[in-house]
């Protein structure tokens, strides 16, 4: 598929052009329709929500709030207040778009107040029905001096009830006549600025609810532009080429875009939340960039090792690819084990998330090999460019500051482990204090409008006022069951509708706030003590008991869900390395990267910790399903970065059976790709802050502190030492078992570039120390390798050695760099006599004739300083 691609590029990019261009245009004609379906089968709330439908027929718009409030001292209901707020009032309820207004002063609207029982926000609205039921409505039509009757004691009327006790804040409600996410945002506008400028000194306004949440949302697309432009900044120093740095970037676009698209699609035939897309985008950037980024540097290190740019593609789709395809797959089975929770809310997430990812992996593996093929050299920087031309290939080794790393961590594994574990650990305590819950807008930062207008209401009705309950019965009569919840301790208002269809709802306002434990507290009071000694069956709803039982739901189905994650992580590796040990480390490291990274989630968003540095609003508690959506991510970006290590090291131990060289070969060679992978997904993550959306927000931060704590701690540190530590028990596999499993390859060998064949003893080496060789007998014809260790006379490591290994005839077949221990690896295409050479400054140099079969060789040489010596 790769070398199809590559060979007709122009013909993939129109294709995927055209997609883009083409879902582009019918998700601009069909919009979205977002629904956020939070409702549990088989809760209380779920069965309160189903009773109110039923009984109140949900009205076509939301319905959002103006709260405007006076000094000390004043009263809303002060001439010169009215004055100002009644034409504005007035002025709003006559744009289109707007289905009414109602508020404390003289409504023109009164009828609508049944209606208003119905709503969503019953909480607010709650007292317009109640007025009806107090028939307080006969003395409140007509007449003129509500402030008067108000003061007589009339607190029941539908205006009384939108003033505060002490008269400085009020609200009325604006109904529009569609949902919030659909209303203009210029009609929004419009409202918020009417209201607005009827404030004067001592008089402020402000507005709260979702269509007015819309507004002060950034531009659409800022976190993506801000993490895609962090992104471009690590990928030119990484590769020091523009149009190398370009590329990631396009396929993530590319399989973002087309993703996001298709969300807004499916989003007509079900149901998709609102958060969705968000998140989708979010992982979608983060695994595109990622996935192409691991490609690209295939490729660039095939053409520096002295391979055409069309073979280079080749093999790097054809070994790195494998890897995206398998890597993409494992991200996709995490985000699916959500559908074991069993919550059509998060049904949504799992299709726009999994269909943004495998458009991510399609977009990598088909159209990077096409946009490859149209630059073909120019992927490297002009000066890597002009290297190679006077120089030649690079070494086969690598070395720097990633092999110097490697070669530490094998010196000393035992403490960098301990310190590792010891970090982890601690970052995880805060943990044990979380608490899910919901957030609201309460937890925007105190800048914005809805957030003072939730203060507002707030201090003018209580904390319980932003967060109202509702008990429904099927039944007429609850004034007994009224009277008791009036009575519960934790109640601050309660108010009975007026029963429709057999059925009767009490809205209650609870004297603590919506995220308050004791209001969790209060819920659990009345559905275990209240309701059942009223003899009246009855159910608690409302948002605040939605998020409470969304919240246990979670907690209850948690284990399973992480259960079958590591389970199906752990099959999967299992299969792809051939051992029990490797998969096994894997989950561990999954749960200790998870537990850190709640543990910051915690601090930041729970403590405050930070808050204001970030930009974002109050502490509240961890929204109920981020910990489910968190650990599918986390889970699926934690295997790839565990594929992509691993993968290297298993296939350096089936090269040489030597676990040290392969923990240090793998780490050495994947250290810096894995390092530059993951500050890009933390660019990208951290960028969601921008969002405007809190779940955004801690979905982008907790994502960013996992990947952050995953690659630069567990993956370059902790993983490495203990496979170290554990050696060759990393890779044991029952032999019954190894006849099993099914063979699947990841990253298949990379085969050297094979020499004329020469004739040859058939030979077997095996090393009587350094410089010596014993030969044995053995076959002949499969390609092998030579590996040790470069020292001097007094066994010091010679680090940065350069050793040649020639043919027979003098023709070089490969050249390498030692490390930092002075340990190489050069590759034999076919047993027999060949020569090596060592060099390196300060030393002189020797070489020796060695005799190579099939199986690997191991031989160490000795350089002396000033020491001149022959070929033997």
């Amino acid at each position: 598929m790769a070398r199809w691609c590559h060979a007709h590029r122009l013909v993939v990019l129109v294709l995927w052009v055209g997609a883009l261009f083409g879902l582009g245009a019918a998700g601009t004609s069909a919009g979205t329709d977002y629904s956020n379906v939070l409702s549990l089968p088989d809760t209380d709330s779920t069965r309160a929500y189903d009773l109110m439908t039923k009984a109140f027929p949900e009205r076509s718009g939301d319905t959002d709030t103006v709260v405007w409030r006076v000094d000390e001292g004043a009263s809303v209901r002060d001439k010169d207040v009215r004055s100002r707020i009644e034409p504005a009032l007035k002025d709003i309820a006559g744009m289109k778009g707007v289905g009414e207004v109602v508020g404390p002063y003289a409504s023109k609207k009164a009828g609508a107040s049944k209606k208003a029982g119905a709503s969503k926000k019953a909480g607010a609205s709650k007292k317009e029905g109640a007025s009806k039921k107090e028939g307080a409505s006969k003395k409140e039509g007509g007449s003129k001096k509500a402030g008067a009757s108000k003061e007589a004691g009339a607190s029941k009327k539908a205006g009384a009830a939108q003033i505060s006790e002490n008269g400085r804040i009020a609200y009325a409600q604006v109904t529009f006549t569609e949902q919030a996410n659909s209303v203009p945002k210029d009609l929004v506008q419009d409202v918020v600025d009417t209201a607005q400028n009827a404030e004067r000194g001592g008089l402020q306004v402000e507005l709260g609810g979702q269509a007015i949440t819309r507004i002060q949302e950034p531009p659409t697309g800022t976190s993506e532009l801000v993490g895609i432009a962090a992104a471009a900044v690590v990928l030119f120093l990484a590769f020091g080429s523009l149009f190398a740095m370009v590329l990631p970037i396009v396929i993530a676009v590319f399989g973002v875009g087309l993703g996001m698209l298709s969300t807004m699609l499916l989003s007509h035939v079900t149901d998709i939340p609102e958060v969705a897309p968000l998140l989708g985008s979010l992982i979608g950037l983060g695994v595109g960039i990622d996935y192409a980024l691991f490609i690209v540097t295939r490729h660039r290190r095939g053409i520096l090792r002295g391979m055409e740019p069309r073979d280079a593609a080749m093999q790097a789709l054809n070994t790195s690819g494998r890897a995206v395809l398998f890597a993409g797959g494992t991200v996709c089975i995490a985000l699916a084990g959500m559908l074991v929770m069993n919550m059509r809310f998060l049904d949504g997430v799992v299709i726009a998330a999994s269909l943004t990812v495998i458009l991510s992996v399609l977009a990598a593996v088909t159209l990077l090999p096409a946009l490859l093929g149209l630059l073909g050299p120019r992927v490297l920087s002009r000066r890597q460019r002009r290297r190679l031309a006077a120089t030649g290939p690079d070494p086969a080794e690598a070395s720097g500051l990633a092999a110097r790393w490697s070669s530490y961590v094998q010196k000393r594994p035992r403490s960098i482990a301990a310190l590792a574990f010891v970090v982890m650990a601690f970052l995880a305590l805060p943990l044990l204090s979380l608490r899910l819950g919901a957030t609201d807008q309460g937890n925007h930062q105190e800048s914005t409008t809805t957030r003072q207008a939730y203060d507002m209401l707030a201090d003018g009705f209580g904390p319980g006022f932003n967060g109202p309950l509702q008990v429904v019965a099927e039944e007429t009569d609850t004034g007994g069951l009224a009277e008791r919840i009036r009575s519960t301790e934790g109640v601050a208002q309660v108010a009975a509708a007026p029963p429709s269809d057999g059925i009767s709802v009490i809205n209650v306002v609870p004297t603590t706030s919506p995220q308050s434990e004791e209001t969790d507290q209060l819920i659990d009071r009345l559905r275990g003590d209240v309701i059942p000694e009223a003899g009246v069956e009855a159910h608690v709803g409302g948002v605040t008991a939605v998020f409470k039982d969304f919240a246990a739901v979670t907690g209850d189905r948690l284990p399973y869900f992480v259960g079958a994650i590591i389970a199906l992580g752990f099959l999967l590796l299992l299969i792809a390395f051939r051992s029990l040990v490797v998969p096994l480390t894997a989950a561990l490291m999954n749960l200790i990267a998870a537990a850190a990274s709640f543990g910051v989630l915690v601090a930041v968003f729970q403590w405050g910790w930070g808050t204001e540095l970030i930009g974002v609003g109050k502490e509240g508690p961890i929204t109920a399903f981020l910990p489910v959506i968190m650990l599918s991510l986390l889970f699926g970006l934690s295997m790839d970065y565990q594929v992509f290590l691993v993968s290297r090291m298993h296939e350096e131990w089936v090269h040489t059976k030597d676990n040290a060289r392969a923990v240090r070969v793998g780490l050495a060679e994947t250290s810096r790709v894995i390092n530059c992978a993951a500050l890009i997904m933390i660019c990208v993550f951290s960028a969601f802050v921008l969002s405007g959306d809190m779940e955004g927000a801690m979905a982008g931060i907790g994502l960013a502190a996992a990947v952050a704590l995953d690659a630069f701690i567990l993956r370059t540190a902790l993983v490495p030492a203990a496979m170290q530590l554990l050696g060759r028990a990393n890779w044991w596999l029952p032999a019954g078992l190894e006849k099993r499993l099914p063979h699947l390859a990841v990253e298949p060998r990379e085969e050297p570039e094979q020499a004329p064949s020469e004739t040859v003893p058939h030979a077997r080496v095996e090393p009587n120390g350094p410089g010596t060789a014993s030969v044995g007998m053995a076959s002949v014809g499969t390609a092998s390798v030579v590996h040790g260790f470069i020292r001097t006379v007094e066994g010091d490591p010679v680090p940065d050695a350069t050793l040649t290994l020639l043919s027979k005839g003098g023709r070089k077949l490969d050249r390498v760099t030692s490390l930092a221990d002075g340990s190489y690896i050069v590759a034999a295409p076919s047993a027999g006599a060949y020569l090596l050479a060592a060099t390196a400054p300060g030393y002189a140099s020797r070489a020796r004739h060695i005799m190579v079969a099939d199986e690997p060789l191991v031989y160490d040489m000795e350089l002396a300083p000033g020491e001149v010596d022959a070929v033997n």
